[in-house]
């Protein structure tokens, strides 16, 4: 039986492809995910500066 939803099967040829674009953060808008994802994402900056 096949997965309709599989990964494999879906065509991604027709998404933008953005690199190391600038996301501006709205406070507003986010959840509970994106102050994770932010907090995380400032402490892995760290890291890499005391490197």
């Amino acid at each position: 039986m096949e997965d309709k939803n599989s990964l494999e099967k879906q065509n991604f040829g027709n998404l933008p492809i953005g690199k190391n674009e600038d996301v501006e953060f709205s406070e507003e808008l986010a959840d509970e995910a994106d102050r994770i994802a932010a907090e995380r994402a400032a402490a892995a900056d760290q890291r890499n500066e005391q490197e």
